[in-house]
């Protein structure tokens, strides 16, 4: 009697690259127990696609086009509370794993890792552990924490993208008082002479 296929793990991948996100699934699909069911270019399709493939683990590029790959960690979980979420980039930073982590995010690697390590990785998520690429543990361990609290990081990151105070009271549910309150406290604390130096260190050191 020939015994059934073992289960396999089930993969969403996100990345607004094409060359990368095709490459990272073409190297996943080489893993007898991975199999990728869905791909997304974007945060907005990685949570359309979450719901209608319900993955066993997300791997999430840490900046895409519409919004990062926190927030959408952060989103899935409430989405697919089975998923596990697994952040990769090319660019992290301390603030960035902090803020991961917060979110729930249970593995959180750059990408220049080899496809074996990214795989092993997918496997210990899906039993349930965590994997936190050392280097960045260590930066963060000594980067210390955001002084900004997290309406000013919410305000400023509404900021970055050049917003008028206006749009950004809509956007974030504040009078716009409120919001050139917030921006100019978050200036003041990170030695910026305006919000569009101050959105740069937050970013510099991973806090938005």
């Amino acid at each position: 009697m020939t015994e059934p296929a073992p289960t396999r793990i089930r993969i969403l991948l996100a990345d607004d690259e094409n060359l990368i996100r095709s490459a990272l699934a073409a190297l996943l699909a080489l893993e007898a127990d991975i199999e990728v069911v869905a791909q997304a270019a974007s945060g907005a399709e990685a949570l359309a696609m979450a719901r209608a493939h319900t993955p066993d683990v997300a791997i999430l590029d840490l900046q895409m086009p519409d919004r990062d790959g926190i927030s959408v960690a952060a989103e899935m979980c409430s989405v697919v509370p089975t998923c596990s979420a697994v952040i990769v980039t090319g660019h992290g930073r301390a603030g960035h794993l902090k803020r991961a982590l917060e979110a729930g995010v249970r593995g959180f690697l750059p990408k220049t890792v080899n496809a074996g390590v990214l795989s092993d990785v997918v496997r210990t998520v899906h039993r349930g552990g965590r994997y936190v690429d050392p280097e960045l543990a260590a930066e963060a361990i000594s980067a210390g924490d955001s002084p900004l609290t997290s309406r000013e990081a919410d305000v400023l990151e509404l900021a970055a993208g050049g917003a008028p105070v206006e749009e950004i009271a809509v956007r974030a549910h504040l009078s716009p008082g409120t919001v050139r309150n917030h921006l100019s406290a978050a200036a003041a604390k990170l030695g910026a002479p305006n919000r569009h130096v101050a959105v740069d260190v937050a970013r510099r050191h991973g806090w938005i």
